[in-house]
This record gives C-alpha cells, structure tokens and sequence, in this order.
C-alpha cells in the first residue's frame, strides 16, 4: 500500500507507506495530491527553517504571479480568518503579530493556569470512574483543553459549547482536497466565530480583565499594532490549535499504550516518567501528520530541484519515526531520553502554545494514571476519523 490519504487503511496505518517513500528519496512526487513528499526528518527539519518556502505566498505574488487560482469569493470570510493568524501569516507581519501575543500568552499566563487544569483533569476522571467507563473522547479528551483555552481567553463558561464544532468545520478546510460542503461550513464558521468574537472584544474593552483577549487589546491599543482582524484570527488559531491537537495526543497515546500494555503497565509504577511519556506518544502518532509549504524560490531537496510555485507536504508523521534520527522509531519507548520530534514543528511557525499543551496532556494523563484509579480497559477497537492531515480518532470507549 502506498501513500493515499484517501484511503481509510492508509490513515489507519501510514507508517509502512512512510518507510516506502524514505526509500524512495528526499523529495518523492505525488500525483494524488499534486506535492513534492518530504519523508525524512533532517529534511523536514530543515524546511521547516528555510524562509524561501512560506504557508502563504501573497507577501509577495498574486494569485496569478504565482500560477495559482484565487479562491472563490464566497469562501473568502475563510481565507481571511486564515491568512491573519499566525500559522499562515509570513514575516515581518508574523514576528511583529507573534510578538505582540507573546507578551499576553506568558510563560507566567500559562503557569497560573496549572492548578485549574490539574483540578479540572481530576474531575473529569473522577466523573469518567464513576459512570464506569465511557467514551474517553468526548469524556476527558475534548473537554479539558476547550475549558482551558476558553479560560485563558475570557470565553463565558455557558458559551464554551459554541467553540468545538465552530473549530472542527473550520479545521475541516486544512485536509487535502475539502469539499464543497465542507467548504460551506467552514465559511459559515467562521463568519459566526468571527461575530462572537467581535462582540466579546467590544465587551473587554469595556471591561477588560486579566484574560488573554483583554491583553490582545491592549497590545492593539498600544500605536495600534495589532488590527482586530488579527486578534480575532490570533483567537480562533489558539482555540483551533490549542486543543485539535491535544484531543487526539491523549486519543491516539491512550490506544498506542493500550497496544504496549508493557509499557503502559512501566508507566502506572513510574509516574515520575510522565512529561517524557507524553512527548514520546506526540511523536509515536503525531496528530499533525502533514504540513504543507509553498515553494517561494527554487530549492534543492537531495537531488530534487523544486521549483518556485511548488507545494511541499513536510511529513511530521514520516519525519518522527526516522530511524535516522531515532533508535528504535516504530517502538513505544516511553523513557525515550533523546527525543526532538516535530510534532510542534520548527522554525518561526514552532508552537506558540506548546508549554499549555504539555501541562494539560500531563494533567490528563496523570489524572486517569494516579493512584486510587483502576487501571482502564480498551471495550473495542476504535476506528480512525476521515481525514488524514489532523489524525484521529471518532471515539475511545473505555472502562475500568
């Protein structure tokens, strides 16, 4: 079986299709998906640093200049969601932006949260443990990280139901090749997440408090420097961000230590081993599994010229079991010493919330872990969401 994204037993499994394509070459094209596949880790690494390739291209062509299409204009309340967050903004707009919320989303902002996610992981173990079981999905994975970053950014308590389905129709636009339909719902999402917000901001200005929207404001007040299109693009991106990818860690890890009960079994006696463990399950089954870039000057991967107008699809799940880079890469090493994944990726575009994502993946898994718990039990075989760029699981159920 080769790379095919389409394909439900690629997504289940792409790691033997990955071992393929690192014998393949450097750079391997793919007709499918129209992309130049970069399956190693030295060479995803390295891209992702390379500032002659960008997330986006209109810093500095047209869609025309760069033999592109625009997109149709009714998708445009999307792509202009998109293009202002930081994930696809390109510098000097990217570090002036990047700066701006760093000075709001400290290392301290992110350290006064911990004990209200420790406190809320140990609820809703308490809650999964005493129902017996249940979906650990939609019981403990979900919740936890769309309470924190609707917290850290002054969300009401009653409207943080709105948040996840707004992000997951918004996400759905990042896989290869989305639909009309799923198009549509992008673009209604984000017009409805952009009104919210709106709103919530002109709230803040009125009443500002110690949350993270307040310190956006005060950092667009200040000459100006951050337009409310990017605060609001900035929200969205921390909220889509800040718990896609933390929902599936704690899905994907918990059915990868299910599968090395050894393991599993090393960690439960060992819990001193839990911020190495949840970097190991990051990279055993990274979430983002593609990150694509667009080719603004030729480059040369191996013995690949690639050319300006190209797109690359970075491999972050490929580049993460390297064997290259990594003793071992297919096996579950949850001690793993040296263990530079890239599942937060690299370069100016690395993760600005990887700290927070740390903290509650610790605090979940901790929590379920913790002595007085029962050890968990898998009921069945899970089943592998569509799509193949943010990877996933439909549900978890489990009991003790």
């Amino acid at each position: 079986m080769g790379f095919d994204p389409w394909d439900a037993a690629f997504v289940a499994d792409p790691y033997p299709a990955y071992r393929e394509l690192r014998e393949q070459g450097r750079a391997v094209w793919s007709e499918a998906t129209g992309q130049w596949l970069v399956p190693h880790y030295a060479d995803v690494s390295a891209l992702l640093r390379d500032r002659r390739l960008g997330r986006t291209y209109l810093h500095r062509f047209t869609h025309e200049e760069f033999g592109r299409e625009a997109p149709p204009a009714e998708h445009e309340p999307f792509h202009v969601l998109n293009g202002n967050g930081l994930l696809d903004l390109e510098d000097p707009a990217h570090g002036r932006v990047r700066r701006l919320v760093a000075k709001a989303f400290t290392p301290r902002t992110v350290e006064r949260l911990a004990p209200a996610v420790h406190r809320l992981a140990r609820e809703l173990a308490g809650r999964l443990l005493a129902d017996g079981g249940g979906d650990l999905l939609t019981a403990v994975a979900e919740p936890l990280p769309v309470a924190v970053i609707a917290k850290l950014l002054g969300v009401p308590e009653a409207d943080r139901g709105l948040l996840r389905p707004w992000s997951a129709d918004i996400c759905g636009m990042f896989e290869l090749r989305p639909d009309e339909e799923t198009a549509r719902r992008a673009v209604r999402a984000s017009v409805e997440f952009s009104d919210y917000l709106r709103a919530l901001i002109d709230q803040r200005r009125k009443q500002p408090g110690t949350d993270l929207i307040s310190g956006l404001i005060a950092a667009h007040d200040e000459e100006g420097k951050l337009s409310e299109q990017e605060m609001i693009s900035t929200c969205v991106l921390l909220l889509n961000a800040g718990h896609e990818a933390t929902v599936n860690t704690t899905v994907n890890g918990w059915w990868a230590l299910f599968r090395n009960p050894g393991q599993l079994a090393a960690l439960r006696r060992n819990p001193e081993n839990l911020s190495t463990a949840v970097d190991e399950l990051m990279r055993y089954d990274t979430p983002l599994q593609m990150f694509e870039r667009w080719v603004l000057d030729d480059i040369q991967v191996g013995d690949t010229t690639i050319e300006r107008g190209a797109e690359v699809a970075l491999l972050f799940g490929s580049a993460n079991r390297d064997p290259a880079r990594f003793e071992d890469p297919d096996e579950l090493d949850l001690v793993r010493a040296d263990n530079p994944h890239l599942a937060f990726g690299a370069g100016i575009h690395y993760c600005l919330g990887a700290p927070l994502a740390r903290q509650e993946l610790t605090a979940s898994f901790g929590a379920l872990l913790a002595d007085g718990v029962p050890p968990l039990r898998l009921v069945r075989e899970p089943q592998w969401r569509d799509g193949y760029v943010i990877r996933g699981l439909t549900e978890l159920l489990v009991e003790f």
